[in-house]
């Protein structure tokens, strides 16, 4: 089966991001959420973020254009859904509303479609569960933000067939991505390090051991990881990071994932990082 049209669900941060990725790889693309301003101000972003890559001689003006008349908005998901190969939901990390789509997605796809959830921490075969097609859902985890980071984490689900796990690391390869492949486990490989390393840095900061700058610093220039756990934080969101460790200390029992009460904190406040303007750091273009 070869891949050509593919459907992103959800117009989040990570939803736009994807659809800019698939679009520039080559795939009709079509972008979905309830909301026709979330769409508009994802396409206007996409926008930017292409015309960005275009300064930075990243790519050339044709595939700017190209990759831009490859993408379309859709509020009705059923619309576009019947149509697709390849679906890619990207809706906020609730277990429930994921099982939802799938439950109801699976109902109208083509038998060949494969069913990709972007999870960054919840059971891919709990999700499969609700599917009419179970053996056609992985996991695709891109990272934040999608169009600048290449890692593309899959997942194989109890029930996924090796013939769909082979179609996504082809799709994988067409969207230019730098492949890794784990078995369905809370957390994967790379939230379960990540969220880790993450607590451990706002316990650092409750303790008064450093200044948030200074520790991410120390991850930066010590161990060259690109960004810096606290940083990092704030552009994923605060209160995503507290449920993934909340469900990792619940699914796993260990207490390197129990998120500090200076983090519950924050959230409570509303101090979710870039999306409020102010998290671990003030984030003046998001005030």
């Amino acid at each position: 089966m070869e891949c050509r049209k593919v459907v992103v669900v959800g117009a989040g941060t990570m939803g736009r991001g994807i659809a800019h990725v698939a679009a520039l790889a080559g795939y009709q693309t079509w972008l979905t959420d309830v909301d026709e301003s979330t769409l508009q101000k994802s396409l206007t972003e996409v926008e930017h973020d292409l015309a960005a890559a275009v300064a930075r001689e990243k790519i050339s003006e044709v595939q700017r254009s190209a990759a831009l008349s490859r993408l379309e908005l859709a509020t009705d998901l059923d619309s576009v859904v019947h149509t697709c190969d390849l679906v890619i939901e990207a809706v906020p990390e609730r277990m429930v509303l994921k099982q939802e789509i799938f439950s109801r997605i699976s109902h109208q796809v083509a038998d060949h479609s494969i069913l990709a959830t972007n999870t960054s921490s919840l059971s891919v075969s709990e999700i499969a569960s609700s599917s009419r097609l179970p053996e056609r859902v992985i996991g695709m985890h891109f990272f934040n933000p999608p169009h600048k980071i290449r890692l593309l984490e899959i997942i194989r689900a109890d029930q996924t067939s090796e013939q769909v796990v082979e179609a996504v690391r082809k799709i994988g390869v067409r969207m230019n991505r730098e492949l890794v492949v784990v078995n369905d486990s809370p957390g994967f490989a790379s939230s379960r390090l990540g969220i880790a390393l993450g607590m451990e840095a706002i316990r650092m900061v409750e303790q008064g051991v450093a200044a948030p700058e200074d520790i991410d610093a120390a991850m930066v220039h010590g161990y060259r990881h690109p960004i810096g756990p606290l940083r990092l934080g704030d552009l994923v969101g605060l209160d995503v990071r507290l449920a993934v460790g909340d469900y990792l200390c619940r699914e796993l029992g260990e207490e390197q994932f129990r998120p500090p009460a200076l983090l519950r904190q924050m959230v409570a406040e509303g101090k979710l990082g870039r999306k409020t303007g102010e998290g671990f750091y003030i984030w003046p273009d998001q005030a």
